[in-house]
């Protein structure tokens, strides 16, 4: 590492009681940051989208024009994401999905017992997050429901994507085939997968970390756009938490049917794929580091060492070694030591 750092305590004095929090979350909390990271990450993802939906939703019903669009949605959650993964992601590493998490424990050595706090904070900040956007339409939930009631649409509509409930739940018509369902979820999911592990790969010319939050973003809004209308859900934690919320509010007739298998599990084996076609045919281990990313994982190196988060030596590939470039490393090694760990490091949604 370079010989000289400048951390922010250098350069902006904190109150007291900041520097021993700082210590006691770097020791004793360090994995409580993490999951919060990880659900804030996802409160920020499901709220910019669900305030688009409920406008779209309710605008719809009580005949307002111009408050919400298929547009307006796919935007809200692709901004969303970026939201999160340039805030959060620093801290948790950026999954904010299940089926991140699942796959990086396969191909990232990600830690099991980490894992599991991971999925529970992200489905229950998708729960959680539900019931405050719910609380916050709540007035203009009932008028819609109310709407619904006087036409005689209520029990066609309300449990559809196109009533009250599907603001939070997901549902497809009744009668719609849902083979052809399961296949749109898997490809778009297949899609946005790739994209995610492609911003993951530190050795990706074209994707320095700055852009990762963008692309992701962009992918969620080219789900939401293009394939939502037959019915798409992207995030075990967005469905399962919004599914549970709706359970809560309206009882079991919110449910889903059998269509809330697919929305809750597609994504998974879907992402795994993708991260599989990544790995085998477009990933490299013998492709030499960015050197923004190089940048970038010096820097959570650092932090990891000083704040004994990590032994000294890790990530040891980093070390600018005598006769050696500080941006690139001249053997395959590098490459090798910090692929592994960079799951840690880069964030994603």
């Amino acid at each position: 590492m370079s010989s000289s750092k400048i951390i922010l305590s250098d350069i902006s004095s904190r109150p007291s009681w900041m520097t021993s929090w700082e210590r006691l979350k770097h020791k004793e909390l360090h994995w409580f940051t993490e999951v919060v990271a990880e659900m804030m990450g996802v409160f920020l993802y499901v709220y910019a989208g669900l305030g688009a939906t409920a406008a779209f939703v309710v605008g719809t019903i009580v005949g307002i024009d111009g408050i919400g669009s298929l547009y307006t949605v796919g935007f809200a959650y692709a901004i969303g994401v970026v939201f999160a993964i340039s805030l959060c992601a620093t801290t948790s590493g950026g999954h904010f999905n299940p089926a991140v998490t699942i796959s990086s424990v396969i191909y990232r050595d990600f830690p099991k017992r980490k894992a599991v706090r991971y999925i529970i904070a992200q489905v229950l900040a998708g729960y959680i997050t539900c019931l405050i956007v719910y609380v916050q339409w709540r007035d203009l939930l009932v008028d819609a429901e109310n709407v619904l009631i006087k036409k005689g649409l209520y029990d066609s509509v309300m449990f559809s994507s196109s009533g009250p409930a599907g603001v939070f739940g997901l549902y497809v018509a009744p009668g719609t085939n849902l083979a052809r369902v399961l296949m749109n979820e898997f490809v778009t999911d297949f899609l946005i997968g790739l994209v995610i592990w492609g911003t993951l790969d530190p050795t990706n010319q074209m994707v320095p970390p700055a852009a990762a939050p963008w692309l992701v973003g962009m992918a969620y809004a080219l789900a939401v756009w293009g394939y939502s209308p037959t019915a798409i859900a992207a995030n075990t934690a967005r469905d399962v938490g919004g599914r549970l919320m709706v359970i809560t509010i309206w009882g079991l007739k919110a449910s889903g049917g059998r269509y809330a298998a697919i929305a809750a599990l597609t994504n998974i084996p879907a992402t795994i794929f993708a991260a599989t076609v990544y790995e085998l045919f477009l990933g490299s281990a013998t492709r030499t580091l960015t050197p923004h990313h190089i940048d970038f994982l010096r820097a959570h190196k650092q932090y990891y060492e000083d704040n004994k988060l990590a032994p000294y030596g890790y990530l040891e590939a980093l070390n600018p070694r005598c006769g050696q470039s500080e941006l690139f490393g001249s053997d395959i090694g590098i490459g090798d030591k910090v692929r592994d760990s960079r799951i840690e490091t880069v964030s994603e949604a």
